[in-house]
């Protein structure tokens, strides 16, 4: 397993060099135990995990807790997580990268706050990529706080007939996947 840093890419690949055919993406995090008003008590913190695919500079499809699959079914959300209790991924997306439909070169990974906390609020975020054989090809932490209320994460970049994986782990301002095309146009 790599452990990656902002800016770091990841050719997707076996280990003889062939593309992979599918991944999956998982999202971890805890909720800071202290975060929130004093004697209130803290709040679940509902992160979301979307995929949001773009062909050139355009919005094609996105996968997210109100959008479980996308069009052409090369990607698919398992289901919302509104708390990230417990131990492991916390919310999973399912990406055939051998059929996601041709145009799109780009898809990104997003995780957003649902009600609109910041992220500072959270401990512990990771997105990981794991192989079809269950294996754990790469990770990356969200080590800083983030004021914002979403994070790119990381993109897959269409490369000829494979993929990459890029991190990037920048924070913006959006709570819904639907409202983040604008602002993931400098990813692109």
């Amino acid at each position: 397993m790599i452990e990656l840093t902002q800016g770091q890419e990841l050719p997707l690949t076996t280990p003889d060099g062939r593309p992979l055919g599918r991944i999956q993406v998982g999202l971890g995090w805890d909720k800071i135990p202290t975060a929130g008003v004093i004697g209130t008590g803290a709040p679940d913190v509902d992160l979301d995990a979307s995929a949001v695919q773009f062909a050139g500079k355009r919005l094609f499809d996105l996968a997210f807790y109100n959008n479980l699959a996308t069009r052409d079914g090369s990607v698919v959300h398992r289901g919302d997580n509104k708390t990230g209790t417990g131990e492991g991924d916390d919310e999973v997306i399912d990406v055939d990268l051998a059929r996601v439909y041709g145009p799109v070169d780009t898809i990104v990974l997003l995780v957003s706050s649902y009600q609109g906390h910041s992220l500072t609020w959270v401990d512990r975020a990771y997105v990981r990529i794991v192989d079809e054989e269950g294996v754990e090809l790469a990770r990356y932490r969200l080590t800083a706080g983030v004021p914002e209320t979403g994070v790119v994460m990381a993109k897959l970049v269409r490369t000829g007939t494979g993929w990459t994986l890029v991190a990037i782990g920048k924070g913006i301002a959006v709570k819904v996947p639907t409202e983040s095309v604008a602002v993931l146009q400098p990813y692109l």
